[in-house]
């Protein structure tokens, strides 16, 4: 889904956020799923494509509920599936605490990978280097603020417009990782 979904920019970076999070693992030893991890990295962002934007919901409200689809097309038991969708909902809360792992590690790593948060120190660094240096056909940071400014216009109670309304213009803007 998300190959066919999202452009090879959005496509990077879902796969970067799951190599940011499976690297703070590393360094902080978190138990987590692997699997429900990496296909909700996968799909956090497919609400922000077009064919899945909800012009009501959030995009990470939309994305969540693709991902409950896909979990139980995948076969899945429902309360797994509803997890991916816990997961892609709440990476975009300020703090989630690491007892709710694997949104934790979806926050640390997106908001590493779009806003440049979270010192390099939080990751190993032969595989953080590997994130930093980009991934062919990335997205660039600054491309996410179109995203989230058209999500905050449009959408004035979600994450997105808190997020710009809380500075994420001057953090994504200053991104030690823009290229």
């Amino acid at each position: 889904m998300a190959t066919r979904y999202c452009s090879p920019g959005l496509l990077n970076h879902s796969i970067r956020s799951y190599a940011w999070g499976v690297t703070y693992v590393g360094a902080h030893r978190i138990a987590f799923d692997d699997e429900r991890y990496y296909v909700s990295a996968l799909l956090h962002d497919t609400g922000l494509t077009e064919p899945f934007d909800s012009h009501s919901l959030p995009f990470e409200e939309a994305g969540g509920h693709l991902a409950w689809v896909f979990g139980v097309a995948a076969g899945w038991p429902e309360a797994r599936a509803a997890r991916a969708e816990h997961i892609i909902v709440t990476h975009m809360r300020a703090d989630v605490s690491a007892e709710d792992a694997e949104s934790h590690l979806l926050q640390v790593a997106t908001s590493r990978d779009v806003a440049g948060r979270r010192d390099l120190k939080n990751f190993p660094r032969p595989v953080g280097g590997a994130c930093s240096t980009g991934i062919p056909g990335s997205t660039s940071p600054r491309s996410f603020l179109g995203w989230f400014e058209d999500q905050a216009e449009r959408k004035p109670s979600s994450a997105a417009a808190r997020s710009i309304e809380s500075g994420g213009r001057l953090r994504i803007c200053a991104h030690p990782l823009d290229v």
